[in-house]
């Protein structure tokens, strides 16, 4: 279901980012937690791209799923995959975020993820709707 991220890789990871570089991918390819998704034909279908906050605190930046794929488990499968690997590495929490018009937020509610916490950018560069931020504990 998760493979890690590829070279090759780049133009399926623009087509659903497209504000992705060159530069920014390459970074993201020597992160070991970046992923695509797979549908069950082993074919790319979707984007896990993560971080980890403060050396301890596994966070998803992305998780997109092709257009064309939504609304098949994908996201869910792979948020599941995602959450056994950080558990099996140690981690205790999760953390993820979304804007507050998206609807993946019920997504994340609908699999036990909890409201903890939103950034508000109104005034700023970054004008948009307040970023909802979720935690996962993995004990769970």
């Amino acid at each position: 279901m998760l493979r890690p991220l590829l070279e090759k890789d780049y133009e399926f990871v623009k087509k659903l980012l497209p504000r992705m570089t060159e530069e920014i991918f390459a970074e993201d390819l020597k992160q070991t937690s970046n992923y695509i998704i797979l549908d069950e034909e082993a074919k790319e279908c979707g984007l896990l791209l993560t971080t980890l906050l403060w050396e301890k605190l596994p966070f998803i930046q992305h998780l997109i799923i092709d257009e064309s794929k939504r609304n098949r488990g994908y996201g869910s499968k792979a948020l599941q995959d995602y959450k056994d690997k950080m558990k099996k590495q140690g981690y205790k929490m999760v953390l993820l975020s979304t804007q507050a018009d998206q609807k993946a937020q019920f997504l994340y509610r609908r699999l036990g993820y909890k409201d903890c916490g939103a950034l508000f950018f109104e005034n700023t560069p970054f004008d948009q709707p307040a970023e909802i931020f979720f935690k996962k504990s993995l004990s769970d």
